[in-house]
């Protein structure tokens, strides 16, 4: 699959690979490159490829508040908020953006490999509900304009800004959020896939001028990763749930939504953390994590070089008992151990 930008990505000879049955550009000159013109000025990125799934109906919040660990009827139109999709056994299906549109709609923006996935999730779901779900992943484009200089480029596009977390315009037309998964300062654009490619091009100019320029996914996962955002599919799998995740922050719902027993009659015995490596080891998924006698305590989900702090971090589960920030422990890479520093799951401020 391509999203409406492809050829976009072609002109400016981006290498592309398949990510989850979607074509996409890994990086256009470099990963490092791109990441710090997030971290240092500003990029764009072509996200598309993720869903977009509206909830109607008079029945919606109390639909939403069955599948979601989050409290809906107290957010306002206009906001969104971080929360996730919880199977029976309460482990994260997929984690999530919802955003409130009106009284009784909301859009829900699901990873792009769960998107199908969660639509039928919430049509299983749904029963003695008075609600509909319209499935529009196919019509719109959304872009990601974020780093430290996103608000000057928007505004010289005639784009008004959002704070986090809250949103303008609507889905028919353009849609603008304070939101990312890149822990900068910026915003996402949501537009018709016909009005894609002139917005695209837009950002792309005006970034050349600010030492600026488009981005692939391989800055978005290094992004991502300094910050200690949670990767669909790789940090989590239908596998592990919100308080080994380290986002309890989500779980607001008072009402008896799906997972919430399972969740709290689990004993939580790993918790989502930070790694930073001390020497010239890069970790990667699967590596394992010690202690200095030997004694298996967690391992790794993710990781690799930081740009921004010149060394190996990682994220990944470790024993709770081990897990508290500045303990040192030891990550097998390859045939050699290097010692790494436990830290919370965002490494960089």
């Amino acid at each position: 699959m391509k999203t409406v930008l492809f050829k976009e990505h072609e002109k400016l000879n981006a290498h592309i690979v398949d990510f989850h049955g979607w074509d996409m550009p890994l990086y256009y000159s470099s990963i490092i490159t791109e990441h710090n013109y997030v971290r240092k000025a500003a990029g764009v990125f072509d996200v598309s490829h993720m869903g977009d799934i509206i909830i109607s109906g008079k029945d919606s919040i109390n639909f939403l508040e069955h599948i979601l660990p989050s409290n809906i009827s107290d957010m306002k139109i206009g906001t969104c908020l971080y929360t996730a999709f919880l199977n029976n056994d309460g482990y994260i299906i997929d984690d999530t953006i919802i955003y409130r549109l009106s009284e009784n709609d909301f859009l829900t923006v699901p990873n792009a490999s769960t998107t199908e996935k969660i639509y039928n999730w919430m049509k299983e779901n749904s029963e003695g509900y008075n609600v509909k779900l319209s499935n529009l992943s196919s019509e719109l484009s959304c872009l990601a304009l974020q780093g430290p200089l996103s608000e000057e480029i928007a505004k010289k596009i005639g784009i008004e800004f959002q704070q986090p977390f809250t949103f303008s315009g609507s889905i028919d037309g353009k849609m603008v959020s304070g939101t990312g998964y890149t822990g900068e300062k910026g915003i996402e654009i949501i537009v018709k896939n016909n009005n894609a490619v002139e917005l695209w091009n837009k950002i792309v100019e005006e970034l050349k001028l600010i030492g600026g320029g488009p981005c692939g996914l391989g800055a978005r996962d290094t992004l991502r990763m300094e910050k200690g955002m949670l990767l669909s599919g790789q940090d989590f799998d239908n596998n592990r749930d919100p308080v080994e995740c380290s986002i309890s922050f989500i779980m607001t719902n008072k009402h008896d939504y799906i997972g919430r027993k399972s969740i709290e009659s689990r004993v939580h015995d790993k918790i989502f953390r930070g790694f930073m490596i001390e020497g010239k080891g890069i970790p990667r998924n699967g590596n394992i994590i010690y202690l200095n006698d030997g004694t298996k305590i967690g391992f790794v989900t993710s990781g690799s070089i930081s740009p921004t702090l010149s060394r190996g971090i990682a994220l990944g589960f470790i024993e709770k008992k081990s897990s508290k920030s500045g303990i040192k422990v030891m990550i097998q890479i390859r045939e050699n151990k290097f010692i790494a520093e436990v830290s919370r799951p965002k490494m960089v401020p």
